[in-house]
């Protein structure tokens, strides 16, 4: 394992996209258990990308502008249905009233959508794995699939940290009902940046 390879993974993770977002939204609506839901469901939504690297339909994928159009497009529609959800939701962050809380299947299920539907993490893990990959190893299939479990694992600690830092000032943050409303607002424009982000987002 390379360090080089570690230092990439660690920024490429850390930095702030659609999976930490919804992480921190999760954290700060359900607190603990619902950040680490959310967290678990990002990391799975790496494994598609992995597979199709791995198998080279990422190539395919690169290849085809029709494929990768239609996935961006499916991606930011996505992205635009959470940024009206958070501004529909009336005090989906309060604490203090009763409301139906999302199940655990709906919080992992909405984060594998946001990866899945990223077409960024094919293009990355096409153009990062094969370069920690010599072109002599006698295994390449098991060595992009190590890096690629710890590129998870990394995704998954990062993630949950995320999600825990928020569950742990929510009472603090949310305390007041206008700074709820503009956390919501916030976030749903968070949302609706990275659409827009997305939406020119090329395959090169």
């Amino acid at each position: 394992m390379t360090s080089e390879f570690l230092l990439m993974t660690l920024v490429v993770v850390a930095s702030p996209g659609t999976g930490a977002l919804y992480t921190l939204a999760a954290g700060l609506s359900g607190g603990v258990k619902a950040s680490v839901l959310a967290a678990f469901g990002c990391t799975l939504g790496i494994v598609p990308h992995i597979v199709a690297a791995v198998s080279g339909l990422a190539t395919l994928f690169q290849a085809s502008d029709t494929a990768f159009q239609a996935l961006k497009l499916a991606g930011v529609a996505y992205l635009l249905f959470m940024a009206g959800s958070m501004l529909r939701a009336r005090d989906a962050l309060d604490l203090t009233t009763e409301r139906s809380e999302p199940s655990p299947r709906d919080l992992v299920g909405r984060a594998i959508l946001l990866n899945v539907l990223n077409p960024k993490l094919s293009i990355f893990f096409l153009a990062f794995l094969p370069q920690f990959v010599a072109s002599d190893d006698p295994a390449p299939i098991v060595r992009m699939m190590k890096l690629s479990l710890v590129f998870m694992a990394a995704t998954f600690i990062i993630f949950a940290a995320y999600g825990l830092f928020a569950a742990a000032v929510r009472s603090h943050v949310l305390a007041s009902a206008t700074v709820r409303r503009w956390m919501q607002r916030g976030f749903a424009a968070a949302f609706a940046y990275l659409a827009i982000q997305l939406a020119f987002t090329s395959r090169s």
